[in-house]
């Protein structure tokens, strides 16, 4: 392993030049106003103008955590003034990790549906990757196992819901990267309501996983793969934005050549995973889910717990459903998936379910 630079050492030069200038008032006036622009908003102009400059000043002074709290003696610098959205996230993860270590915890298997479709939006049918989910939570039950359901296709139909992009901190240097993500909510910037921090402590709690997802284009569904780069963090990321003062990039590279333990705080969970598609992709998009999960410490729950499947090779769209009705073979097989998960969850918690290289060091961590 190469050894990293002293402590002391000159961090390398933090590149600019990208980013273009902020928005002219007039710009950011006519994307703020977009949102207004049924008639019925028309006899609350003067209260929609008097709210447009107070945004207008938080974007300008870039106030992207208003609210506050001095961090206090359990992190590095007790004077940073921490983002109270950020601790209070920070917290509830804490209290998650404390119940998913409790051995008097019921068991808890997080059901992930990866499709966009549902019968609220667009499309007014529900997805296939729903019915999967429905029949795993039915297995859930029957083991007497808590079932979380989680539907990325709130995304498309609940009002204003999202998962804001990654902004890769993390390629800038990995402590630049918090635990949980920092970057959001950015009140100055407009990016609210963000879904991750609920999605986070969602995770903490499971003691399996279950990831559904129809093939998009080769790939797993835009919706999965914002969280999947959302839970970067999990991955290495810093407990302690203190430490880099918030987002100060030079400081972050020096404490990462300085040495960094890439903490894995999802590792030690089993999963299963479940892809579907109609014409190609689902061996690859498999793969790329287990990798992902591999590589963040999770444990597979064996062959059956790995699933990919057509339904309706080269068939029409418009009778999937009705192709999945009569498929009962795979129907059975997601059924399996899940009673694997149900299996290795009862081994982890009984201490039986380990990974063979757990406590290898690896001679280039990250």
């Amino acid at each position: 392993m190469t050894a990293p630079p002293p402590a002391d050492a000159a961090a390398p030069e933090v590149r600019t030049g990208q980013s273009p200038p902020p928005h002219p008032r007039d710009v950011f006036r006519e994307r703020f106003l977009a949102r207004f622009k049924d008639p019925a908003f028309r006899d609350a102009q003067q209260a929609i103008d008097t709210i447009e400059a107070i945004a207008w000043d938080a974007f300008q002074q870039g106030r992207k955590s208003p609210i506050t709290r001095k961090a206090g003696p359990e992190f590095q610098d007790p004077d940073y003034d921490l983002s109270v959205d950020w601790y209070e996230t920070r917290n509830r993860l804490k209290a998650a990790q404390a119940r998913w270590e409790d051995p008097a915890t019921p068991s808890r298997v997080l059901v992930i549906v990866g499709a966009p479709r549902n019968d609220g939006t667009c499309p007014g049918e529900i997805s296939k990757t729903w019915r999967l989910a429905k029949l795993a939570e039915a297995v859930l039950a029957q083991a007497g196992l808590e079932c979380d359901l989680l539907d990325l296709s709130l995304l498309a139909s609940d009002y204003d819901r999202h998962i804001h992009p990654c902004k890769a901190c993390v390629s800038t240097a990995m402590p630049l990267c918090h635990w949980p993500c920092s970057c959001y909510p950015n009140h100055g910037q407009g990016q609210v309501n963000d879904w991750m921090n609920e999605i986070y402590e969602r995770w903490v709690s499971a003691h399996g996983v279950l990831l559904l997802t129809p093939v998009h284009w080769y790939q797993v569904t835009s919706p999965m793969k914002l969280m999947i780069d959302r839970l970067v963090c999990a991955d290495g990321g810093n407990p302690d934005p203190t430490t880099t003062q918030g987002k100060d990039p030079e400081r972050a590279k020096k404490i990462e050549l300085a040495g960094w333990p890439y903490p894995k705080h999802l590792s030690g969970r089993t999963y299963g995973v479940v892809v579907h598609g109609d014409v190609a992709g689902i061996e690859g998009t498999r793969r790329a889910l287990c990798d992902w999960l591999d590589w963040m410490g999770l444990i597979d729950a064996g062959v059956q717990a790995r699933l990919d499947r057509f339904i309706g090779y080269y068939e029409p769209y418009a009778t999937s459903h009705v192709t999945l009705d009569h498929d009962e073979a795979v129907q059975q097989e997601v059924r399996n998936a899940t009673l694997a998960v149900v299996n290795a969850v009862a081994e982890l918690r009984a201490g039986r379910l380990s990974a063979p290289d757990a406590r290898l060091p690896r001679p280039r961590p990250k």
